[in-house]
């Protein structure tokens, strides 16, 4: 045995000679967490191996053996929005969390430079100026990841992956009860603990292999922490760069870039479960620190005063699919269900609550949408009852296509009447003029914005009607729920509804739900039960092409929160072009 083929066991044996003075070998089982039987086994491979001397002392090409694996850098990822610390994560990333009176990330660094580690990058996305203090005061690097709202922390390792060589590669939102670095590494290690977890994708088996398990196994609790050394930091390095240029992976953790066939390239490092602490939800802060000045969040505060309830009272907070609007968490008060919705980046720029609590009061009471319990024209903050069993619209399916049409057009027949109107035309301009002076990104803008106002005068001449029409009526806020055994129906989020022609809501869900030109027409057959003449098809199209553009600058706009939302973008702007075609030619 020459000392590169030393196993785990010895290695770690080796390891805590490097940290402990040898003193017999029951106070080396001890230190290093084996059996005196694999402790004299480990000791004599040790020796054999040239890396230890009669005294069991290190020799020469041990100390250099460990120089040459010792950690050099560390990489802690801190780009992600931490959407399930909803509504704390509305003010602060998640890193920069004080708990039991210090910052966590802080935290973690302080730790590093206990263990001799001082080149540290911080890969950061979602709030990124918040971290430029630690250049400063802790000489850290920081590394932006613009991709953040798009795609998952394995672009964010990916970003940095050549600098991957006897590299620490850190969760950003972990305390540690004790440092878990060390001044000196052998091989390379992925943590878990020994706790079960249902969201874990790896168990530890009895060769101390980290292996793939299936989606109904639970698996060891994924601390996050890694070292990286040797082989398997290069074929790491290549994986990340590799699988990030595939869009398969967007969605991916990093922790994917180490699994090669059934199993991680690394070892598993095992820790107790009390000895890490992840912060992932608003309960987990809750229960680790009650006393955190994080936990007085005015959306608590709100829900607190208005169920008059206590702080922990409010409990099984739970992210829901980030809107595209809004932000929204679920949670239980004195045994019910609830949606707190949250408005989101720019949105103030973008939403009149005034406006919106007029249209809930106009609707109030007659069954289109649930009535909410609270809502804050001034915050945006509202909160409604939670449906059990709930769906949307399937906007490929015939059945569902025929009741959202019925429904909506229900909607349209009860003729309501609020003081504001959705003036299409001027909503683009708005949304162009929040670009503060930035072109557009697309290079034929300005011919595509003179085609689409071209098409006004021929929506003003048909003098079309005019009654409270929902906006941003797609698929999504169409909600199917069960209530005593029966399926039924109802919109939802009317934030954008005002005065407008009720057609404009057939246009709005065609362009939301992508459609070609015949699932277009089909969808107006639908509504108009196939009694739609060419004047009023060619007006659904004028309104498409308006609405594609419209929807298009929004876009932009939230673009500069950090918000991307890929093809829809895309496809908006399309039908801006081809509709104002199609209207043309039927008109």
């Amino acid at each position: 045995m020459n000392k590169l083929q030393i196993g785990k066991q010895e290695s770690d044996i080796l390891l805590s000679l490097a940290e402990n003075e040898y003193i017999n070998q029951r106070s080396l089982s001890e230190n290093s967490g084996y059996s005196i039987g694999t402790v004299n086994k480990a000791l004599k491979n040790l020796s054999d191996a040239d890396l230890l001397n009669e005294n069991y002392k290190l020799t020469k090409a041990a100390k250099e053996l460990l120089e040459e694996r010792k950690p050099h850098n560390a990489i802690i990822l801190a780009a992600g929005i931490g959407m399930r610390m909803v509504p704390i994560n509305l003010s602060s990333p998640k890193a920069l969390l004080i708990i039991k009176g210090e910052c966590m990330i802080e935290r973690l660094i302080r730790q590093l430079h206990e263990a001799g580690i001082k080149d540290i990058t911080v890969v950061v996305g979602f709030m990124k100026e918040s971290f430029e203090y630690l250049i400063d005061d802790f000489g850290v690097k920081l590394a932006v990841n613009d991709e953040y709202t798009v795609k998952n922390n394995l672009s964010s390792l990916s970003l940095v992956s050549k600098s991957i060589a006897n590299t620490y590669v850190v969760p950003a939102d972990v305390w540690f009860e004790n440092n878990p670095f060390k001044k000196h590494e052998l091989y390379s290690w992925y943590m878990v603990s020994e706790g079960m977890d249902a969201e874990s994708s790896v168990r530890v088996n009895r060769k101390n292999e980290l292996i793939s398990v299936s989606e109904q196994e639970d698996g060891n609790a994924m601390v996050g922490l890694s070292y990286l050394v040797g082989e398997e930091a290069e074929c790491l390095s290549k994986r990340l760069g590799e699988m990030n240029q595939n869009d398969e992976y967007a969605d991916s953790f990093w922790e994917d870039a180490l699994i090669v066939g059934n199993k991680m390239i690394v070892f598993a490092k095992t820790i107790k479960e009390d000895e890490v602490t992840e912060i992932n939800t608003y309960e987990q802060l809750r229960e680790f620190d009650a006393d955190s000045d994080h936990l007085k969040s005015d959306a608590i505060e709100v829900i607190t005063k208005i169920f008059g309830c206590r702080n922990e009272d409010v409990k099984n907070i739970e992210i829901l699919k980030k809107g595209m609007t809004n932000r929204s968490f679920l949670f239980m008060v004195n045994g019910e269900k609830y949606i707190m919705r949250i408005p989101g980046e720019g949105t103030e720029r973008l939403i009149d609550r005034k406006q919106e609590a007029a249209v809930y009061n106009a609707i109030k009471g007659l069954g289109i949408c649930d009535d909410p319990v609270y809502l804050n024209p001034e915050t945006g903050y509202k909160i409604t009852r939670f449906l059990n069993d709930v769906r949307c619209c399937d906007d490929r399916n015939e059945e569902d296509l025929k009741r959202c049409m019925k429904k909506l057009h229900e909607f349209h027949n009860m003729n309501l009447k609020v003081d504001h109107e959705f003036n299409i035309f001027g909503e683009i301009d708005f949304y162009e003029s929040l670009w503060e002076g930035s072109p557009s990104i697309y290079r034929d803008y300005q011919k595509t914005k003179e085609h689409v106002f071209e098409l006004k005068e021929y929506i003003d001449s048909l003098k079309p009607k005019r009654c409270l029409t929902h906006i941003d009526a797609n698929c999504d806020n169409f909600l199917f729920y069960y209530e005593d055994g029966v399926e039924k129906l109802q919109l939802t989020d009317v934030e954008y509804a005002g005065m407008q022609d009720p057609h404009v809501d057939i246009a709005m869900f065609c362009i939301y739900s992508m459609y070609t030109k015949e699932e277009t027409d089909h969808l107006i057959d639908i509504y108009f039960e196939g009694k739609c003449d060419n004047e009023t098809k060619a007006k659904i199209y004028c309104y498409m092409a308006a609405s594609g553009l419209l929807w298009s600058n929004w876009c932009e706009y939230k673009r500069k929160y950090g918000v991307e939302f890929g093809e829809y973008s895309l496809r908006q702007y399309r039908f801006a072009k081809d509709y104002y075609n199609y209207a043309k030619e039927l008109m």
